[in-house]
């Protein structure tokens, strides 16, 4: 039984490290680097060259010599950089909450601001707490001058002289113990317009995709700038880098495996780098090439790198594993792998169909040892793949780290542009004590035991220099360029805005005679009066305001054939220009439109030129010709039949030409009456 007890609590012990070891590697890594950055960990304990897509974790520090830039990116979205002669420490890293140290320099915060998320920021001054989306500067200067700027939201600032809350525009200015200065904001110095630039460009991109799992919605920038998403039917959306440019890439070629904490974690040196190598799987699509497929939602796992190995005394091979590929590493990562720091698992035999990519052309990279472990080049000759003739090493290689194997790059920086001996000398623990993580707001950082005073800062008055953060609040609309390309519905959006089109065409043609056809409409509603002027068919002749005005579009009548007669109800004036006119009629809502305000005899020359119709007119010539002489009333009888209901119309584009005829029978009628109108 005591055994059994045993047995279970080193069980414990191996597992709690192991989930400890991804949730705290996923919490920060360098997202962007210029210089000769340098850092230094717990694993080479002196200070060597950073790289980006390098982890950090608590107990990191950070020196950024001159000209140089850095950039952090936290799991939530948070961007943390550096300017040039900065240091940073790495107090705390948890699940919902961040703590620097900054040491001198200046440092820019993009707090996301996340439900339940929170970051703390020291300085040898003051205590920095935001809680809220918010934009800020911190800033030490040689004198011992401490400035908090707000850009944007607000931040709690804490000194030896109390609390307070910096509100965006301004400025809180801290000396010493007791001095304390609340100032409107300046004009951007070359420092922040840099840093808004940066989140001008990432605030512009689309919004995360849906197939895109929401703890990695973080991150979507980088997929959209280095690739595209594609859509394959066996594994659904995956994303394909387009910036590659070797011929035989592959994916863990462009980087180093570099010795973090117990275990080898791969550090590309490609921007975009980080996700896809932590987080999911690669497959390779015919047509395509290499893809990354993305883990499931609510299985999003943190890896340190997601290959299979085999270890011989002369070389070090591995290649990618596929989607839904057995992992074996000491820890826990996702569902598809196996902590082999059970005690359980003594010998593990994996077979060689177990991986589909190394059968991939050029998929399995391989190192000759002395390149894997001191990252000198070493030419490696294989004639046959290892994957097929070696046996496959489960786990991490058992390689003993030598001191460039805990570097991210194996390069020397020059003595100039390494940290001065007041940054070497700090220690993180003493800090940390000094500096405890304090969440609630009425709490003192600086004063623990008690609560925090009221601040109250001189305050200068004045207007802040506005700065425009209004392209950074709202990035553009997503637009699933990849899923429109390749599904069939977008096709059918294609084709709802050709139709779109054509009706705008009608419009732009329209708004010659806006105002008339206002008056138009009117008229529109007594064309239901029409069985008056059965009643009276030389009574048509009362409008004699619209007989003047029927004669000049006689003399115009060449112009009735530009349009407009087939859409107005009146179009049953004269068939034989009208019928040319008719042509239109390919466009029943035109003439629908027209035939409303066809009463009104100017206001169809507007509309006459925007019907464009001409084959029909010729069989509506001949009907009309038969119209001309007699039987002027039947033919107001059928105008009035077909203008009362508008529907007809429809159907008119609809049924053959028999129907056009009709309408142009109405047309050779006004001719011969005196009720002519416009038809130009």
């Amino acid at each position: 039984m005591n055994l059994l007890k045993c047995f279970s609590f080193l069980l414990l012990l191996f597992l709690i490290p192991a989930h400890s070891f991804s949730s705290s590697f996923e919490s920060m890594y360098i997202s962007l680097i210029d210089g000769d950055v340098q850092i230094r960990t717990e694993d080479t304990e002196e200070w060597v060259p950073a790289s980006i897509n390098m982890p950090l974790r608590e107990g990191d520090r950070i020196w950024v010599p001159e000209e140089g830039k850095l950039e952090l990116r936290l799991r939530d979205g948070t961007y943390l950089r550096l300017d040039e002669r900065s240091a940073l420490e790495v107090l705390t890293l948890d699940k919902d909450s961040f703590q620097f140290y900054l040491t001198e320099g200046n440092a820019y915060v993009n707090f996301s601001g996340q439900r339940g998320i929170f970051l703390q920021m020291d300085t040898p001054v003051s205590s920095v707490r935001v809680y809220d989306r918010s934009i800020f500067k911190v800033d030490l200067s040689e004198d011992g001058l401490n400035q908090i700027s707000v850009l944007k939201g607000s931040v709690d600032v804490e000194s030896r002289s109390g609390k307070t809350t910096v509100k965006s525009g301004y400025t809180l200015t801290l000396k010493g113990e007791t001095y304390a200065e609340l100032s409107p904001l300046g004009p951007p110095d070359e420092w922040e317009r840099w840093n808004m630039e940066r989140d001008r460009k990432l605030a512009e991109r689309r919004p995360p995709p849906s197939y895109l799992p929401e703890e990695l919605h973080a991150y979507s920038s980088d997929f959209e700038t280095y690739g595209r998403w594609i859509y394959i039917r066996k594994y659904g959306y995956v994303w394909r880098p387009t910036v590659v440019v070797s011929v035989g890439w592959a994916p863990y070629r462009v980087g180093r495996w570099v010795w973090v904490r117990g275990d080898y974690v791969w550090v590309s040196h490609e921007p975009w780098g980080w996700v896809p190598y932590h987080y999911g799987r690669w497959a390779f699509v015919a047509s395509f090439g290499w893809c990354w497929v993305p883990p499931v939602r609510r299985a999003v796992f943190w890896g340190p790198g997601f290959v299979a190995w085999v270890r011989t005394p002369t070389y070090v091979a591995w290649v990618p594993l596929g989607p839904r590929e057995t992992y074996y590493g000491h820890g826990y990562y996702g569902p598809h792998s196996v902590n082999i720091t059970n005690v359980h698992v003594t010998n593990i035999q994996v077979s060689r169909t177990a991986y589909k990519n190394i059968h991939v052309h050029d998929a399995v990279t391989v190192l000759h040892h002395d390149t894997f472990v001191k990252g000198k080049h070493v030419d490696v000759n294989l004639k046959q793949n290892p994957f097929l003739k070696e046996k496959i090493h489960v786990g991490r290689p058992d390689i003993k780290p030598e001191r460039a194997t805990v570097m991210p790059v194996v390069k020397e920086v020059p003595q100039a542009k390494r940290p001065p001996e007041p940054i070497r000398e700090i220690r993180v623990k003493e800090l940390k004590e000094k500096r405890p993580l304090v969440k609630e707001r009425n709490a003192s950082v600086l004063s623990p035991e008690s609560p925090p005073k009221d601040m109250t800062p001189k305050v200068r008055e004045g207007k802040p220099v506005q700065r425009d953060l209004e392209k950074a609040k709202t990035p553009r609309p997503a637009q699933p360029r990849m899923e429109k390309s390749r599904e069939p519905k977008p096709t059918e959006k294609a084709i709802e805005r050709s139709k779109e089109s054509k009706q705008p065409e009608v419009r732009k043609e329209q708004p010659k005679g806006e105002e008339k056809t206002k008056e138009i409409r009117p008229p529109e509603k007594t064309i239901g009066k029409p069985p008056e002027f059965k009643q009276e068919t030389r009574g048509v002749e009362k409008p004699q305001e619209v007989k003047s005005p029927e004669r000049t579009i006689e003399k115009t009548g060449p112009t009735e054939k530009k349009i407009d007669m087939p859409q107005e109800p009146k179009s049953p004036e004269r068939g034989g220009e009208k019928p040319r006119e008719s042509k239109g009629p390919e466009r029943g809502v035109e003439r629908r439109r027209e035939l409303k305000p066809s009463e009104g005899p100017g206001r169809t020359r507007e509309t006459a030129p925007q019907e464009r119709g001409v084959e029909r007119p010729k069989e509506s010539g001949q009907s009309e010709r038969k119209i001309d002489t007699p039987r002027e009333q039947r033919l107001l009888e059928r105008e009035i039949e077909r203008s009362k209901p508008p529907e007809l119309e429809k159907e008119r584009s609809r049924e053959p030409r028999s129907m056009e005829r009709r309408q142009e029978r109405p047309r050779s009628f006004r001719q011969e009456g005196n009720f002519r109108r416009p038809l130009l």
